[in-house]
């Protein structure tokens, strides 16, 4: 056996070791991580205090879900703008047609994408705009993607809870829907980076650059936005829900990410090439993050989710017994077995009763280098294109910042 291979085990596990044990203490804080919100009714105290800002951008396939399961929320909801960026497929007729049955439901068009912005932030800081000067203006508001299902009772849990606890930002991981075995193979592994590189949804984070957020459904303070100049901190980025809650966090406002996999539902892409390419492209979090703590992730991600299925498959048997073999392939078979027990700790964020062909979710395991690698070529990527508008131009106003 060449010397480099004898010496490969210790390597790893100089590589591996400290990832493992920064990966276990996040497990263990999810032990006392706060309980999925449940749907509830609304209080009197609460009667017109969120407006619902929703961006769309030929959307027609897919915003009739949310458009119903925004209009059976109650009083609490005040006003609900969809802000439009010209859409060509009938977009508008769709918010037309509910607006004529809930009057709390309007169409705006947002004005030419300046240079230097994202299509998404741009329009949810127009309907940031549209909400902060209005003649009686909400308290708070909510960002909702046009590719969710709000459930019964969203709003009204999440205010309370928001105000009960004295959360200036809160956002809600959602209960997926996945139709497709390729999806359900690729995509857990791929949520997966980001519960190996976070805590668990439901407990706070250390400081604000681990801070994390989900603008499929973003809870914040219009205060909080007027004093943040709306989405502008976050208007060249690509995960804007990320780099504004961190931003906010910064600032001394107090953030939350919770489970809300009993309040909102989301089918976000159709197949494994659009899971792949659309959601692949961000899960970085290159532009909310540093140098620094990019390259700390993508490490802690190959040493705890890429390396030990490949490891246990590989190096059992190859390397000689020793102290240093078995103790390196006793952390990757440890981590492998984590990795199993975290099918379970996921289940309950997919929606299972219309799952017809799920057998890939217990496979996705055998995706994990995969997916680490995917997350790999987004850090060292450049986002050029998305939703069919072109952001070459983004690059270079990111180096005058």
């Amino acid at each position: 056996m060449h010397d480099w291979l004898k010496a490969l085990p210790i390597m790893l596990l100089a590589l591996q070791a400290p990832a493992a044990f920064i990966f276990l203490a996040r497990l263990l804080r999810g032990a006392s991580r706060r309980s999925p919100l449940g749907p509830i009714s609304p209080e009197p105290s609460q009667i017109g205090k969120v407006g619902v800002v929703v961006p769309t951008l030929n959307e027609v396939l897919r915003l009739g879900p949310c458009l119903a399961g925004l209009s059976q929320q109650s009083y609490e909801l005040r006003q609900v703008v969809i802000v439009d960026s010209h859409s060509q497929d009938g977009t508008p007729d769709l918010v037309a047609a509910i607006a004529q049955t809930d009057p709390r439901f309007s169409l705006i068009n947002d004005p030419p994408l300046p240079p230097g912005w994202v299509g998404r932030p741009w329009a949810l800081h127009n309907g940031f705009l549209h909400l902060s000067q209005a003649d009686h203006p909400v308290e708070w508001f909510l960002g909702i993607d046009a590719d969710t299902q709000p459930q019964p009772g969203l709003v009204a849990a999440l205010l309370q809870a928001a105000e009960t606890e004295g959360y200036d930002l809160v956002s809600l991981s959602p209960q997926f829907i996945l139709k497709h075995p390729g999806e359900w193979w690729l995509q857990p592994a791929l949520l997966l980076t980001l519960l190996y590189r976070f805590n668990p949804s439901g407990t706070d984070a250390d400081t604000p650059s681990t801070v994390m957020a989900n603008g499929q459904c973003f809870l914040c303070r219009l205060k909080v936005l007027e004093a943040v100049a709306g989405y502008s901190l976050a208007r060249d980025s690509f995960c804007d829900d990320v780099t504004l809650a961190r931003a906010i966090a910064e600032r001394g406002y107090r953030v939350g990410f919770w489970d809300g996999s009993r309040l909102i539902k989301v089918r976000m892409y159709e197949g494994i090439r659009e899971t792949w390419r659309e959601w692949g492209r961000s899960l970085a979090l290159r532009d909310a993050s540093g140098t620094g703590q990019l390259l700390h992730d993508c490490w802690l991600l190959v040493c705890v989710q890429g390396l030990p299925l490949l490891t246990v498959l590989i190096g059992t048997g190859l390397f000689a017994p020793n102290l240093i073999t078995d103790t390196w392939l006793g952390v990757n078979w440890l981590l492998v077995w984590l990795r199993l027990a975290l099918l379970a700790a996921i289940y309950p964020s997919y929606d299972w009763q219309n799952a017809s062909t799920s057998w890939g979710f217990w496979l996705s395991p055998l995706a994990d280098p995969i997916a680490v690698f995917r997350v790999l070529r987004s850090a060292t990527g450049q986002n050029r294109q998305w939703r069919g508008r072109n952001y070459a131009s983004i690059k270079s106003i990111k180096s005058i910042k």
